[in-house]
Parts: C-alpha cells; sequence; structure tokens
C-alpha cells in the first residue's frame, strides 16, 4: 500500500500562489492515478484535479480550471498541485489521493475510487 505525504500549505493572501507536494514511498509511483481533493469546514470533501497514471491525462474541477495545474514527476515519486490567483473560497485542508490506474490514460474524480489517502496540507486564503 502506498503512503503519501502532502506538503506546501501556508497562508496567503488573495491573488497569491501556492504549489503542493505530495510524494508516494512504498508503492510503485507510476501505477498510480493521482489525485487532489479540499475539505472546508462545514463542507464535504471535494474533488480539485486528477491525472492519470502516464500523466498524459488530467482533469479539474470547474471552480478550479484554468487557476490550479496538476502534474507528477515519476523520478522523484512526487505529485504536484500549482495554485494561482487563489481566492478565499479555496481555503481548505488539501489531500492527495493515489488509486492503482489499470488504465494508462484514466483518471478519477470521485473520492471512492481512490485507495490510499494523505494527512492534508492546510491552505488559507485571506482577502
Amino acid at each position: 500500500q502506498v503512503q503519501l505525504v502532502e506538503s506546501g500549505g501556508g497562508l496567503v493572501q488573495a491573488g497569491d500562489s501556492l504549489r503542493l507536494s505530495c510524494v508516494a514511498s512504498g508503492g510503485a509511483f507510476g501505477n498510480y492515478a493521482m489525485g487532489w481533493f479540499r475539505q472546508a469546514p462545514g463542507k464535504e470533501r471535494e474533488f480539485v484535479a486528477a491525472i492519470s497514471r502516464s500523466g498524459r491525462r488530467t482533469g479539474y474541477a470547474d471552480s478550479v480550471k484554468g487557476r490550479f495545474t496538476i502534474s507528477r514527476d515519476s523520478a522523484k515519486n512526487t505529485a504536484y498541485l500549482q495554485m494561482s490567483s487563489l481566492k478565499p473560497e479555496d481555503t481548505a485542508l488539501y489531500y492527495c489521493a493515489a488509486k492503482i490506474g489499470f488504465v494508462d490514460t484514466s483518471y478519477y474524480t470521485g473520492p471512492n475510487a481512490y485507495d490510499a489517502w494523505g494527512q492534508g496540507t492546510q491552505v488559507t486564503v485571506s482577502s
């Protein structure tokens, strides 16, 4: 079972940028499709972005499309979420997740699809 550790969160102002990292260990990183989710206080966990096992396909929530970019570096066993033009409504605990990807070009948007989760990293955007 892969283990995931997120980092890179923090307190920023609206309009700023942040890059979140998710380091995977204990599994063959190239076998996993990766996703980012977030959960704000009092709200359900929601999909943010996902990337296929190969990295060739990505998907985004409408609320972050054009502002966030997901990527992966197999040499570093790391997935990234580059966030720009941050808004106060982006404030949440951000989680990365991994799913064994049987299809090279599939990514997954539902949280129940994922096999492993990190502990989360807090992103707070002040207005």
